[in-house]
């Protein structure tokens, strides 16, 4: 019974690690491409774009803007640190 409960967490804990290391692919992938991010985002229909921001639509009609952040792409308001969001 030992050796069995062993085995069960065993898996667990590798499934959870392929998880999160999987996200964080994902995530780090997203963040590296304005279309990249654009598709993460599910954005439906380019409104405008340059250098350093994008604004688009998504599929229930809201408008986002994309914005470029030390070299990845973020949604406008949600940048790393919070503080530095605006």
């Amino acid at each position: 019974m030992h050796k069995k409960w062993i085995w069960v967490v065993s898996i667990l804990l590798g499934v959870g690690v392929a998880l999160v290391l999987y996200q964080f692919l994902a995530l780090r992938s997203a963040h590296s491409s304005f279309d990249n991010y654009y598709k993460f985002r599910g954005c439906q229909t380019l409104i405008s774009k340059t250098d350093t921001e994008g604004t688009c639509r998504l599929k229930d009609g809201q408008v986002i803007t994309i914005v470029k952040y030390q070299g990845r792409w973020f949604l406008r308001g949600d940048l790393p640190g919070g503080f530095l969001s605006w």
